[in-house]
């Protein structure tokens, strides 16, 4: 009753105090809106910003530093060892905000001297634009960096973005290849394997950096010595097809891809074509083996240039005489190569080219291939001069793997470039060769290293077998006398292969150490034969011992037909 006449005596001081209470909320409630309505409006501010005043005011591309360098991030390239090809790391780079720049003048002068490939004038020009992002220099060294903190110019201010680096530099360009500056893959690996790349997954490659040093090394003093117009040169593993080594010479640095140019930037290894001359007669004397049931000391007479038609196949060192296979083959004779082709008639030569892969673009995990050139229609004056390397134009690679086809057991294989360790098994092994054929090729290639025109490529105890290559260069559609592409292929050990090596020259000049000759023997043997010793060396390869049992292939011809013939 008490508490009641209060009430009556003072209501309008409840309603105070309720209304107190009241307002009191509704001031706090607004003040809670007012900060959440500030923090929207500056990241408003904020995303307007990154968006749409920096996308339009920075010189280049439309981007900001920050999205190419996400998209810019890609996994490493490996060699077969693990060695470090091609990577990705963080770097800086240098961008100003002119509306914080102090001094235009002193600042333009103090960065003209730190990138000296920037011009004063324009750099000037950049820090008094009106613009709130421009670009002074993308991915710059710590060092450079360093000398920018020093200028102390707080519109001066670094992005980080993601650079590619090839730890080898020329030493595998034209197979790893490289990418713009964005990250995209452009050539080699890098253009084969773009998605898989950025993906974070790191690519292991069969090369061998060992090896791949050593064969550049050869093949650049080859072309140095012989004054060469380029070169090219594969390390095969004959047994699946595993490139340990490839080099296309003159090659370019990565890094600075911009400034090479066409002819360094060209891949002769697996983009060029090529008439590779009588290095094709271990596939046509193959071809006629497989096809015909005659001994080993079959003859072709050799003594008259072979006519067929308006044309005339010569031998180049005729040896004007009746000869045996194996002779036909050390001597390298056109003639008898050409009665071979003959004998195994037009489609069965080119359905046995076909089966090596030398008349296809090859399969290959870099996509830069050539399509080889082949006569269509295919006559019979195209099955004579193919019986010794004329008239057809395929690649070093192709030549290399198809020679491995021949030599391991007879067994197809494929050029590989990117292995997995995880898979252990191999694909079915397809014979193309028989094994009686790939005995016959076997010995007559140690007895071109052993007697004939590839003697300088021997290496004591290897075993080294091979063949020569001396093909005229087609100079608007006519061959040219002066210009050759010499090559050799060498195999070791002959009498249980493991490696194929091929060296291609194209345009060597002879000089006075060679008595002016620039052919295969003079020219490519003897860089294979420094590439097989070197090899060996490195893969721990030994020779055989001076008192091992001899075999077929430490003897000589005479011995050798002899033998066969007891058989």
């Amino acid at each position: 009753m008490i508490f009641l006449r209060q009430v009556r005596r003072n209501p309008l001081r409840l309603e105070g105090e309720r209304g107190s209470s009241v307002d009191l909320a509704h001031g706090r409630l607004l003040l809670m809106n007012a900060a959440v309505l500030i923090v929207c409006l500056v990241l408003f501010v904020r995303a307007f910003d990154v968006s749409i005043i920096r996308a339009h005011n920075y010189d280049g591309g439309g981007r900001s530093g920050g999205e190419v360098a996400e998209n810019a991030v890609r996994a490493d390239i490996v060699d077969r060892n693990g060695t470090l090809l091609a990577t990705t790391l963080k770097v800086s780079s240098l961008y100003a905000d002119p509306h914080y720049i102090s001094d235009p003048a002193k600042a333009a002068q103090q960065l003209a001297a730190i990138f000296p490939g920037n011009a004063y004038g324009d750099l000037l020009q950049k820090l008094q634009s009106k613009k709130r992002y421009v670009w002074i220099e993308r991915k710059i060294t710590p060092a450079q960096q360093a000398a920018v903190l020093q200028i102390g110019e707080p519109g001066l201010k670094f992005e980080h973005e993601y650079q590619r680096f090839y730890p080898q530099g020329e030493l595998a360009a034209h197979l790893v290849g490289y990418g713009n500056v964005d990250g995209k893959g452009l050539a080699g690996i890098e253009r084969a394997f773009d998605n898989y790349l950025r993906q974070d997954m790191q690519l292991k490659l069969s090369l061998d950096m060992r090896i791949q040093h050593i064969l550049r090394r050869e093949i650049r003093s080859a072309v140095e010595e012989f004054k060469g117009a380029g070169a090219a040169g594969v390390v095969m593993d004959v047994r699946n097809g595993e490139v340990l080594a490839g080099v296309s010479y003159p090659d370019f640095n990565p890094h600075l891809v911009g400034a090479a140019g066409a002819s360094e930037k060209f891949n002769r290894l697996t983009l060029g074509a090529y008439e590779l001359g009588s290095v094709f007669k271990i596939f046509s004397t193959a071809a006629f083996f497989e096809h015909n049931d005659v001994p080993i000391n079959v003859t072709f007479d050799a003594r008259e240039p072979l006519k067929v038609g308006p044309h005339t196949i010569r031998d180049y060192h005729a040896q004007n005489t009746i000869m045996t296979a194996p002779e036909v083959f050390m001597h390298s004779s056109n003639i008898g190569s050409a009665l071979m082709g003959q004998a195994v008639g037009d489609e069965k030569l080119k359905a046995f080219y076909e089966d090596l892969g030398l008349l296809s673009p090859m399969e290959f995990e870099v996509r830069e291939v050539a399509r080889p050139l082949v006569p269509k229609p295919w006559r019979e004056i195209n099955t004579l001069t193919a019986s010794y390397g004329h008239g057809v134009t395929t690649t070093p690679l192709q030549v290399a793997s198809a020679v491995s086809s021949v030599v391991n057991g007879g067994y197809l294989v494929r050029p590989r470039l990117v292995i997995d360790d995880a898979r252990h098994d191999q694909d079915p092994m397809l014979r193309v060769v028989s094994a009686k054929t790939v005995d016959h090729i076997r010995q007559m290639m140690r007895l071109v290293v052993s007697e004939g025109t590839g003697e300088k490529a021997d290496v004591r105890g290897l075993r080294v077998g091979g063949k020569t290559g001396t093909a005229e260069k087609i100079v608007d559609g006519r061959y040219d006398t002066d210009k050759k592409i010499s090559s050799f292929v060498g195999v070791f050990p002959m009498d249980a292969p493991r490696y194929a090596v091929f060296i291609m020259v194209d345009e060597p000049k002879g000089h006075k150490g060679t008595f002016g000759y620039a052919t295969g023997g003079w020219v490519a043997a003897p860089a294979v034969g420094k590439v097989i010793e070197a090899t060996a060396a490195v893969l721990g390869i030994a020779p055989a011992r001076q008192n091992a049992p001899e075999n077929f292939y430490g003897n000589s011809l005479k011995q050798y037909v002899s033998m066969e013939g007891a058989r």
